[in-house]
């Protein structure tokens, strides 16, 4: 369906993330991915999506100028909201583990922003997922960081992952958000940009 519908627009996705090239991969879109570095800082007055929209609009900065008239530009953030403080990605495995240790026994929240870009104007979309997390133990942390390495994700875990086979009590919200793209708001937009 998105295919017909975009078949003369060209899709760059500008993330690294496996996940999220999955995502549309599974949605049937042909894309290409271009990556830039990009300082991941924002202002500190910013809270929640706030944090999000802005580390999106960002990334897709790099890009615009070049953008072609028949392109369609994505980029996206993740952040872990815990007790009133964003939690990105962990920089070595002690922060890993206290990231992990913060989320025990507490619900937080997942939050991703996706912008959709063209040469003439941006669109962004948020969503946000309540995530219980049951109290885990100093050994089943351990073992997740020894076996699944998670440095890549937002709060150190990944839902999909052995942490959130034994550790996820429930959520509210969607899951694919928690894994840092919520497909159903994205396919929307897509569908009216």
């Amino acid at each position: 369906m998105l295919y017909n519908k975009l078949k003369n627009k060209h899709i760059i996705l500008a993330s690294g993330s496996p996940r999220r090239q999955k995502f549309l991969k599974d949605l049937g879109l042909k894309f290409e991915i271009r990556l830039k570095e990009v300082e991941e800082h924002y202002p500190d007055d910013l809270n929640k999506t706030e944090i999000t929209d802005f580390l999106a609009k960002i990334k897709a900065k790099p890009f615009t100028k070049k953008l072609k008239k028949d392109e369609i530009l994505i980029t996206s953030d993740t952040i872990v909201w815990l007790k009133d403080k964003a939690i990105g990605k962990p920089g070595s495995p002690d922060e890993a583990k206290k990231m992990l240790r913060e989320l025990s026994g507490n619900m937080h929240e997942v939050i991703t922003s996706v912008a959709l870009t063209d040469k003439v104007h941006q669109v962004i979309i948020n969503d946000i997922t309540k995530v219980y997390f049951k109290a885990l133990s100093n050994d089943e942390i351990d073992y997740y960081l020894e076996n699944y390495k998670p440095y890549d994700k937002a709060g150190s875990y990944g839902i999909q992952e052995w942490i959130g086979f034994i550790g996820i009590e429930k959520i509210e919200g969607s899951y694919f958000n928690v894994m840092g793209f919520p497909i159903h708001k994205f396919y929307q937009a897509l569908l009216e940009f």
